[in-house]
């Protein structure tokens, strides 16, 4: 089943799978206003690069109708934009959405939402295109069948408009008769893999093992997976991508063991203006997320919560990058432009 929207319009607002009740709970949150576009992606809500670009996208649209209701003088509208561009530093999606209909705006509400619209198909399509390559990729790389695939955070449709990057890859293979077991690392200190990958692949009929974050370096090295997939918040010119906490550690144990580490986006998330991964803002989030699991303090009083949401793997240890318009190999030093040649 594919049917999972995190992102969508209803006609007069954004409606938004809230993802911080999952799997336990199935319910939306109506966006009408800037404060709770913002809201949603800061208590990630929403959250994958691909479904904030849209919602950046859309929030353009739900800061015009507030403008319009509460009469904002000159200048508000852009001040409530830049709130949305900005509430996520390290996905450049959101703000590649947000600077995609912005333009638009002179054109009125219907322009906007249009574009938004066709944003979000493309995504979905682009999602799609880069899975059939990145399947294609990896068969032609890894001899053993059934494939038995790792993979970090989540990368599926919750995480775009549709579909998935590296998870879409995931269902790829498994549509091809060629997948075994997915190991989806849990993903700490929020468990966007336990919590939503696994849920995801449940009603997709997929087997697989929710793993800890600190297993999947055995796990590598003992020559139980075949592969890792996962996604990306950011790709620099370089090929240094930026990703959920963690992934550097598992591109390092692929490195070690001599398996292929592959990187799955859509071409949006590549970003030529950033020249390496030391250019890449890491988002510091609230140190509690760490000392606390479920509102329970599990770290003594006195302690204080480390929590970079993302880390940076050099293109030197990746192994494929993938996107809709192509498969590169980075050595860490060659251009990525041929990612989004297309766009």
């Amino acid at each position: 089943m594919t049917d999972v929207r995190a992102v969508s319009w209803d006609g007069e607002a954004l409606v938004l799978l809230d993802q911080t009740l999952l799997p336990a709970r199935h319910e939306y949150v109506t966006c009408l206003d800037v404060d709770m576009v913002v809201d949603a992606i800061k208590r990630l809500v929403v959250r994958g690069a691909p479904a904030l670009g849209a919602v950046g996208a859309y929030g353009v649209a739900v800061a015009m109708d507030q403008g319009e209701r509460e009469g904002w003088v000159a200048g508000r509208l852009s001040v409530e934009i830049a709130r949305i561009r900005n509430a996520r530093p390290t996905a450049v999606n959101l703000a590649w959405g947000v600077d995609r209909v912005t333009p638009l705006i002179a054109e009125g509400r219907g322009a906007v939402l249009q574009e938004a619209d066709v944003l979000a198909a493309e995504d979905e399509a682009a999602n799609r295109e880069l899975s059939r390559r990145g399947a294609d990729w990896i068969l032609a790389r890894v001899e053993r069948r059934p494939v038995r695939v790792l993979t970090h955070c989540n990368t599926g449709a919750l995480a775009t408009t549709g579909w998935g990057t590296a998870l879409g890859i995931v269902r790829e293979l498994r549509n091809r008769g060629v997948l075994e077991v997915v190991f989806a690392d849990e993903t700490r200190p929020l468990l966007q893999g336990s919590r939503l990958t696994a849920w995801e692949l449940e009603r997709e009929g997929i087997d697989y093992f929710v793993q800890a974050d600190g297993a999947a370096a055995s796990t590598i090295l003992r020559g139980l997976v075949d592969v890792a997939i996962i996604g990306a918040d950011r790709i620099a010119r370089n090929g240094d991508t930026a990703n959920k906490i963690g992934s550097v550690g598992v591109a390092l144990a692929c490195h070690d063991r001599g398996i292929p580490f592959v990187v799955a986006a859509p071409s949006s998330t590549v970003d030529l203006t950033t020249p390496t991964g030391d250019n890449i803002h890491i988002e510091l989030r609230d140190g509690r997320e760490v000392v606390e699991f479920a509102g329970i303090r599990v770290a003594p009083e006195g302690a204080h919560g480390f929590n970079p949401a993302f880390d940076v793997t050099p293109a030197r240890l990746i192994d494929a990058i993938v996107t809709e318009n192509a498969v590169v190999e980075p050595d860490g030093g060659s251009s990525v432009a041929v990612l989004v040649e297309a766009r």
